[in-house]
């Protein structure tokens, strides 16, 4: 007899699974944050992963290309998304007729890069970002509106020690072309973005190394080094007696948000000015962002993002300025859950299980039935197994109750119901068992 060779079960590299304890834990985090999206009025959205290559790929380019995900099916091209940006800028274009500006969406989805995978940088991962997209023009307002929504949804992540760090493109494109580097001027914000990660010394090699002189080095190291309150930088700032007009407008604008950012109701001890800020991507026109949890600073920023002056510039000529924020959600959950400082709320999909004294089941479905439709999540153990083994099934799932129907509980018309956490146990009629588990569900 030909015995079938198996094949081994295994998972691609840089592709998350989770028991279903951590996916329970997961899923709480991404419902926090889309209810404290949603609390500030953004509407939802869910775009395909998969785009024609075309669409998908007008505005990538270098290393964004090279990760792409791209294939043919037939004759036609197609690319799974790297972000949710992009899609979002395909969207506004194609509906802009439909839509009401300003128009605001949140999506929380994946995304797929084929980079090399590491220690908590995955291929296939969730995103869970918002953008505000205007019409023609977008109120500055919404940049500091922003950084409040980065605060609500982060205190609801259970987090209170975070800095939202804040900055301005146009001061920093304002400030290199003050010091005639206005052509170096991408390379020089992508260097300086990485002070956090390699140190000032690292910076200055990598700043001299691009051509830069020791005198504009050193201004720059002075420039991005200011420190002080909020305030106080951008007072200083000011003092610099730099005349051009975009880093005059930059540094305006900062000081509006700022001002904003504080009516918006967000402690000063939560954000802060930091002229480091740059973010790499080229897209980013006016505020950027970058949030830190203090406990936390080597997983580096949880949230980031920033304005920029066109979504939709590659598909239509339709001025479309917009602000938005993205969360890495599954490496955001994997550091935090690989320091063990997140912990779920409910380790149990089930408030109750529902097993049978005798293995006859059929008594056990109609109260199932009724627990169900009063909201309770009910499952009922089915199995023809000794009642120690059911108790240990709910034991294990760490179900915090389990309703017993015997030969008695059917002639009286009851269940026993017994709280695994504390052992009672007491025989209630139908309602009552209800009302108690209710009781206990909206305690947790």
């Amino acid at each position: 007899m030909k015995t079938e060779l198996k094949v081994e079960p295994r998972t691609l590299a840089g592709f998350m699974e989770l028991q279903p304890s951590e996916q329970i834990l997961f899923n709480q985090m991404a419902d926090k944050i889309r209810s404290s999206y949603e609390r500030f009025g953004f509407l939802p959205l869910d775009t395909p992963i998969l785009e024609l290559s075309e669409v998908l790929l007008a505005k990538a380019g270098g290393e964004t290309e090279t990760q792409i995900y791209r294939f043919k099916k037939g004759n036609t091209d197609m690319s799974m998304r790297f972000d949710l940006t992009v899609p979002l800028a395909k969207y506004v274009a194609q509906n802009y007729g439909k839509l009401q500006f300003p128009f605001r969406r949140y999506q929380i989805g994946k995304v797929y890069r084929g980079e090399s995978p590491q220690k908590g940088r995955f291929r296939e991962f969730y995103q869970a970002d918002i953008d505000i997209i205007g019409d023609g023009e977008l109120s500055i307002v919404n940049d500091a509106e922003i950084p409040s929504i980065i605060y609500t949804t982060f205190r609801e992540l259970g987090f209170d020690d975070f800095t939202i760090r804040i900055n301005n493109r146009k001061i920093l494109n304002g400030f290199f072309k003050s010091l005639n580097l206005v052509e170096l001027s991408p390379e020089i914000m992508r260097i300086i973005d990485k002070l956090d990660k390699v140190g000032k010394e690292v910076v200055t090699q990598l700043l001299i190394e691009i051509g830069l002189s020791e005198n504009s080095v050193y201004k720059i190291i002075e420039f991005i080094s200011i420190i002080g309150t909020n305030s106080e930088k951008i007072n200083s700032l000011k003092e610099l007696g730099i005349s051009d007009d975009l880093f005059l407008e930059g540094v305006k604008e900062l000081e509006e948000i700022v001002t904003y950012i504080k009516l918006f109701g967000v402690p000063e001890s939560n954000f802060m000015v930091d002229l480091t800020i740059a973010r790499g991507l080229d897209y980013y026109t006016g505020t950027v962002y970058e949030t830190i949890l203090n406990d936390y600073k080597q997983i580096g920023s949880v949230c980031s993002g920033g304005r920029y002056d066109n979504l939709a510039e590659y598909y239509t000529n339709k001025p479309l300025p917009g602000v938005g924020i993205s969360i890495g959600l599954t490496r955001l959950f994997y550091q935090l859950n690989e320091l063990k400082s997140i912990k779920a709320e409910k380790t149990s999909i089930s408030d109750v299980l529902v097993i049978s004294a005798s293995n006859d089941i059929a008594p056990c479905l109609p109260i199932a039935n009724s627990f169900r439709n009063e909201g309770i999540n009910t499952e009922v153990y089915s199995g023809n197994k000794k009642i120690g083994t059911k108790f240990k099934y709910a034991d294990r799932l760490q179900i915090p109750f389990v309703a017993i129907i015997g030969e008695d509980e059917v002639k009286n018309g009851t269940v026993s119901l017994k709280n695994l956490s504390t052992g009672e146990q007491k025989e209630l009629n139908i309602s009552e068992a209800i009302q108690l588990l209710k009781k206990d569900t909206l305690l947790k």
